[in-house]
């Protein structure tokens, strides 16, 4: 009579192997999730950096606009109010949340978009910029969140 089944030290066996794979999978999802949230900034300061462009053609002159949303960013996205005049006087609102903090410095030959955020919540800002002249530019490293 023969039986069927796991012996103890194969079960033990595929166990480690899914806790090996689950080690491994698990900090990767998390970094991309971090990634897909935080790439709300680049896309953000493009756009200001479109309406910054247009709203210099039709009016000659380039439109500052204080942080906004005001108060702290963090993990948690915030609603875009729509009291903030400068953004509305340049003709720009984002999509629906936000999870940065917007700035716009300008001169007057020039302008300064800078979205500050920190999507992972370790107070560690992750920082986007652009001017007229240059691409959105990353300042910080590649795993700061």
């Amino acid at each position: 009579m023969s039986k069927r089944g796991f012996t103890l030290v194969e079960l033990m066996i595929v166990v480690a192997i899914i806790g090996i794979l689950a080690s491994i999978a698990i900090p990767n999802a998390v970094e991309y999730s971090y990634r897909a949230k935080r790439a709300e900034g680049p896309v953000n300061v493009d756009a200001i950096k479109t309406a910054e462009i247009g709203y210099e053609a039709a009016f000659d002159s380039y439109i500052p606009a204080t942080a906004h949303p005001a108060g702290a960013h963090g993990k948690k996205p915030r609603d875009w109010d729509g009291g903030n005049t400068e953004y509305q006087q340049l003709g720009w609102r984002p999509d629906g949340m936000v999870r940065g903090t917007y700035t716009v410095t300008t001169t007057s030959s020039d302008f300064n978009i800078t979205v500050e955020m920190d999507v992972d919540g370790d107070f560690a800002d992750a920082v986007y910029t652009a001017t007229r002249t240059t691409q959105t530019i990353f300042l910080n490293q590649n795993d700061t969140y």
